[in-house]
């Protein structure tokens, strides 16, 4: 044979043997699962709830329309730093001022109806005082005058005096009579004469405050023609210009705003906490806070305010003003108060708060994607040779299957060269790790993508590990 015919059937048979190794190990490689894996590791974890919002003083008010009128002063401009009780702007209260001048004038005249009343009382009290003097001094009079006209009645009668001594001393007695019942007649007067000038005092009294309460009304009429600031801070909206007509505000529809007073001293940051993640967020947490309009800074805060109501994703209502049941997406408000603002925020920037609702030290943790869920049914291993189909399920069958749809947690752990499925309980969670408690330990393989294979990929499958960097596709490298 010659050498090169030799060759070829070397060559030739070479190649079937290569197909055969290569069909083997295809064979062999049947239903294996390419994956990529992690470790777990031991790391400090902290539990991050993060919401978006605006930036909003701690204390402002808005200042609206009291009164209807027409702006006629303007005494501040926005931006401006006011002080509580300045007065920021006035409106047209020409009749509302009248009114009070008139009343101003009935109470004057009322005051000095009053103190003559007052003086008349007093007179009369005086006047009572005297008579009740002369009562006193007639009676006394009375009493000497028949003291006199007894002793001169028993002289008389043993004829010691004569008749003439005796009828001055009984005329003196009768005119002492006359007196007293004269001075009582002028106390009953003078009585009578003091109480009418009380009455009249009472009345006049009485007059003043009626005249005091109208024009304390009337003055708090003309207060709400004019605006004063109610709290120390800053103008940051002013929408209105003079000339303009305020209205107030009645149910169900606001009046006209005047401006804006915030105080600036405190500065918070008020976000919409997701429903699922308000339970975790208490007072006093720390947060970081970002804002727009100041890139690549991050301030510090801490929690000062939790809401207690929902609110209305799509609407922004809270869910106890909305008069039907809603299975819509709520938020719950939390204030952030941030610790050193800067002086150059402004109202309404937007802002997001990354609020740290837990810390662990040294937590065995593994990454966020490689937990999975999988039904109890999925990880038994199936029955050789098959079942008859029963007519009907009985209970006892309705209950394993019942049981068979049970949803377990856990992780797909690398052993020899297959994935099992292991059971695990979890922690805090990370940004982009979680904390196991249970069903792991340190150094363990675990299965971390790809995200298709976690979700198809079977309880004790054949694998095979590949972590190198995916190669990235025209589109990407562009």
């Amino acid at each position: 044979m010659k050498k090169w015919k030799k060759a070829l059937l070397i060559l030739g048979g070479v190649a079937v043997v290569a197909g055969i190794v290569y069909a083997s190990v295809t064979m062999t490689r049947k239903g294996t699962v390419t994956v990529q894996t992690g470790k777990v590791i031991r790391q400090d974890l902290t539990s991050v709830v993060t919401a978006s919002g605006e930036i909003k003083p701690l204390n402002y008010t808005n200042v609206s329309a009291t009164a209807y009128g027409k702006i006629t002063d303007i005494l501040v401009k926005e931006g401006d730093r006011v002080r509580k009780g300045q007065m920021l702007a006035k409106l047209e209260s020409i009749q509302p001022g009248a009114d009070v001048e008139a009343q101003q004038a009935n109470l004057s005249a009322g005051e000095a109806e009053a103190a003559a009343a007052e003086a008349a009382a007093r007179s009369s009290e005086a006047a009572l005082r005297t008579a009740q003097a002369d009562l006193v001094r007639s009676k006394a009079e009375l009493e000497k005058a028949g003291l006199e006209y007894e002793r001169a009645e028993s002289l008389f009668k043993d004829q010691l005096i004569s008749k003439s001594q005796y009828d001055t001393t009984r005329a003196a007695h009768e005119v002492a009579k006359a007196v007293v019942e004269q001075a009582e007649a002028r106390v009953v007067q003078t009585r009578a004469q003091l109480e009418q000038a009380k009455s009249q005092l009472q009345t006049a009294r009485t007059r003043l405050g009626q005249y005091g309460a109208t024009l304390t009304r009337l003055n708090d009429v003309l207060n709400k023609f004019s605006f004063v600031a109610p709290l120390d801070g800053m103008v940051t909206n002013l929408p209105v210009h003079v000339g303009e007509n305020m209205v107030m505000g009645i149910q169900n529809s606001p009046g006209s705003l005047l401006m804006t007073i915030a105080d600036m001293s405190v500065i918070t940051s008020e976000v919409k906490v997701d429903e699922t993640d308000i339970v975790n967020v208490r007072i006093g947490q720390s947060a970081e806070v970002t804002i727009d309009a100041i890139p690549n800074k991050t301030f510090k805060g801490k929690v000062t305010e939790i809401g207690n109501s929902a609110i209305i994703r799509s609407t922004g209502l809270a869910s106890s003003q909305s008069t039907t049941s809603s299975q819509e997406a709520k938020d719950f408000k939390v204030v952030v108060t941030l610790v050193e603002p800067p002086d150059n925020l402004r109202p309404g920037l937007s802002s997001t708060a990354k609020i740290q609702t837990a810390n662990k030290t040294n937590a065995m943790t593994i990454p966020i994607q490689a937990l999975t869920i999988r039904q109890k049914a999925e990880l038994e291993e199936p029955k050789k040779g098959g079942t008859a189909l029963a007519a009907a399920p009985d209970a006892k069958q309705r209950e394993k299957e019942k049981e068979g749809k049970k949803e377990i947690q856990g992780v797909f752990a690398i052993r020899t060269r297959k994935a099992l499925f292991v059971p695990v309980e979890t922690g805090i969670t990370g940004t982009t790790d979680i904390e196991v408690t249970s069903g792991l330990k340190e150094g363990d393989e675990i299965v971390t993508g790809s995200y298709k294979v976690l979700r198809t990929i079977r309880n004790n499958a054949d694998v095979e590990i590949d972590n190198k960097a995916p190669k990235k596709t025209e589109d990407e490298k562009k």
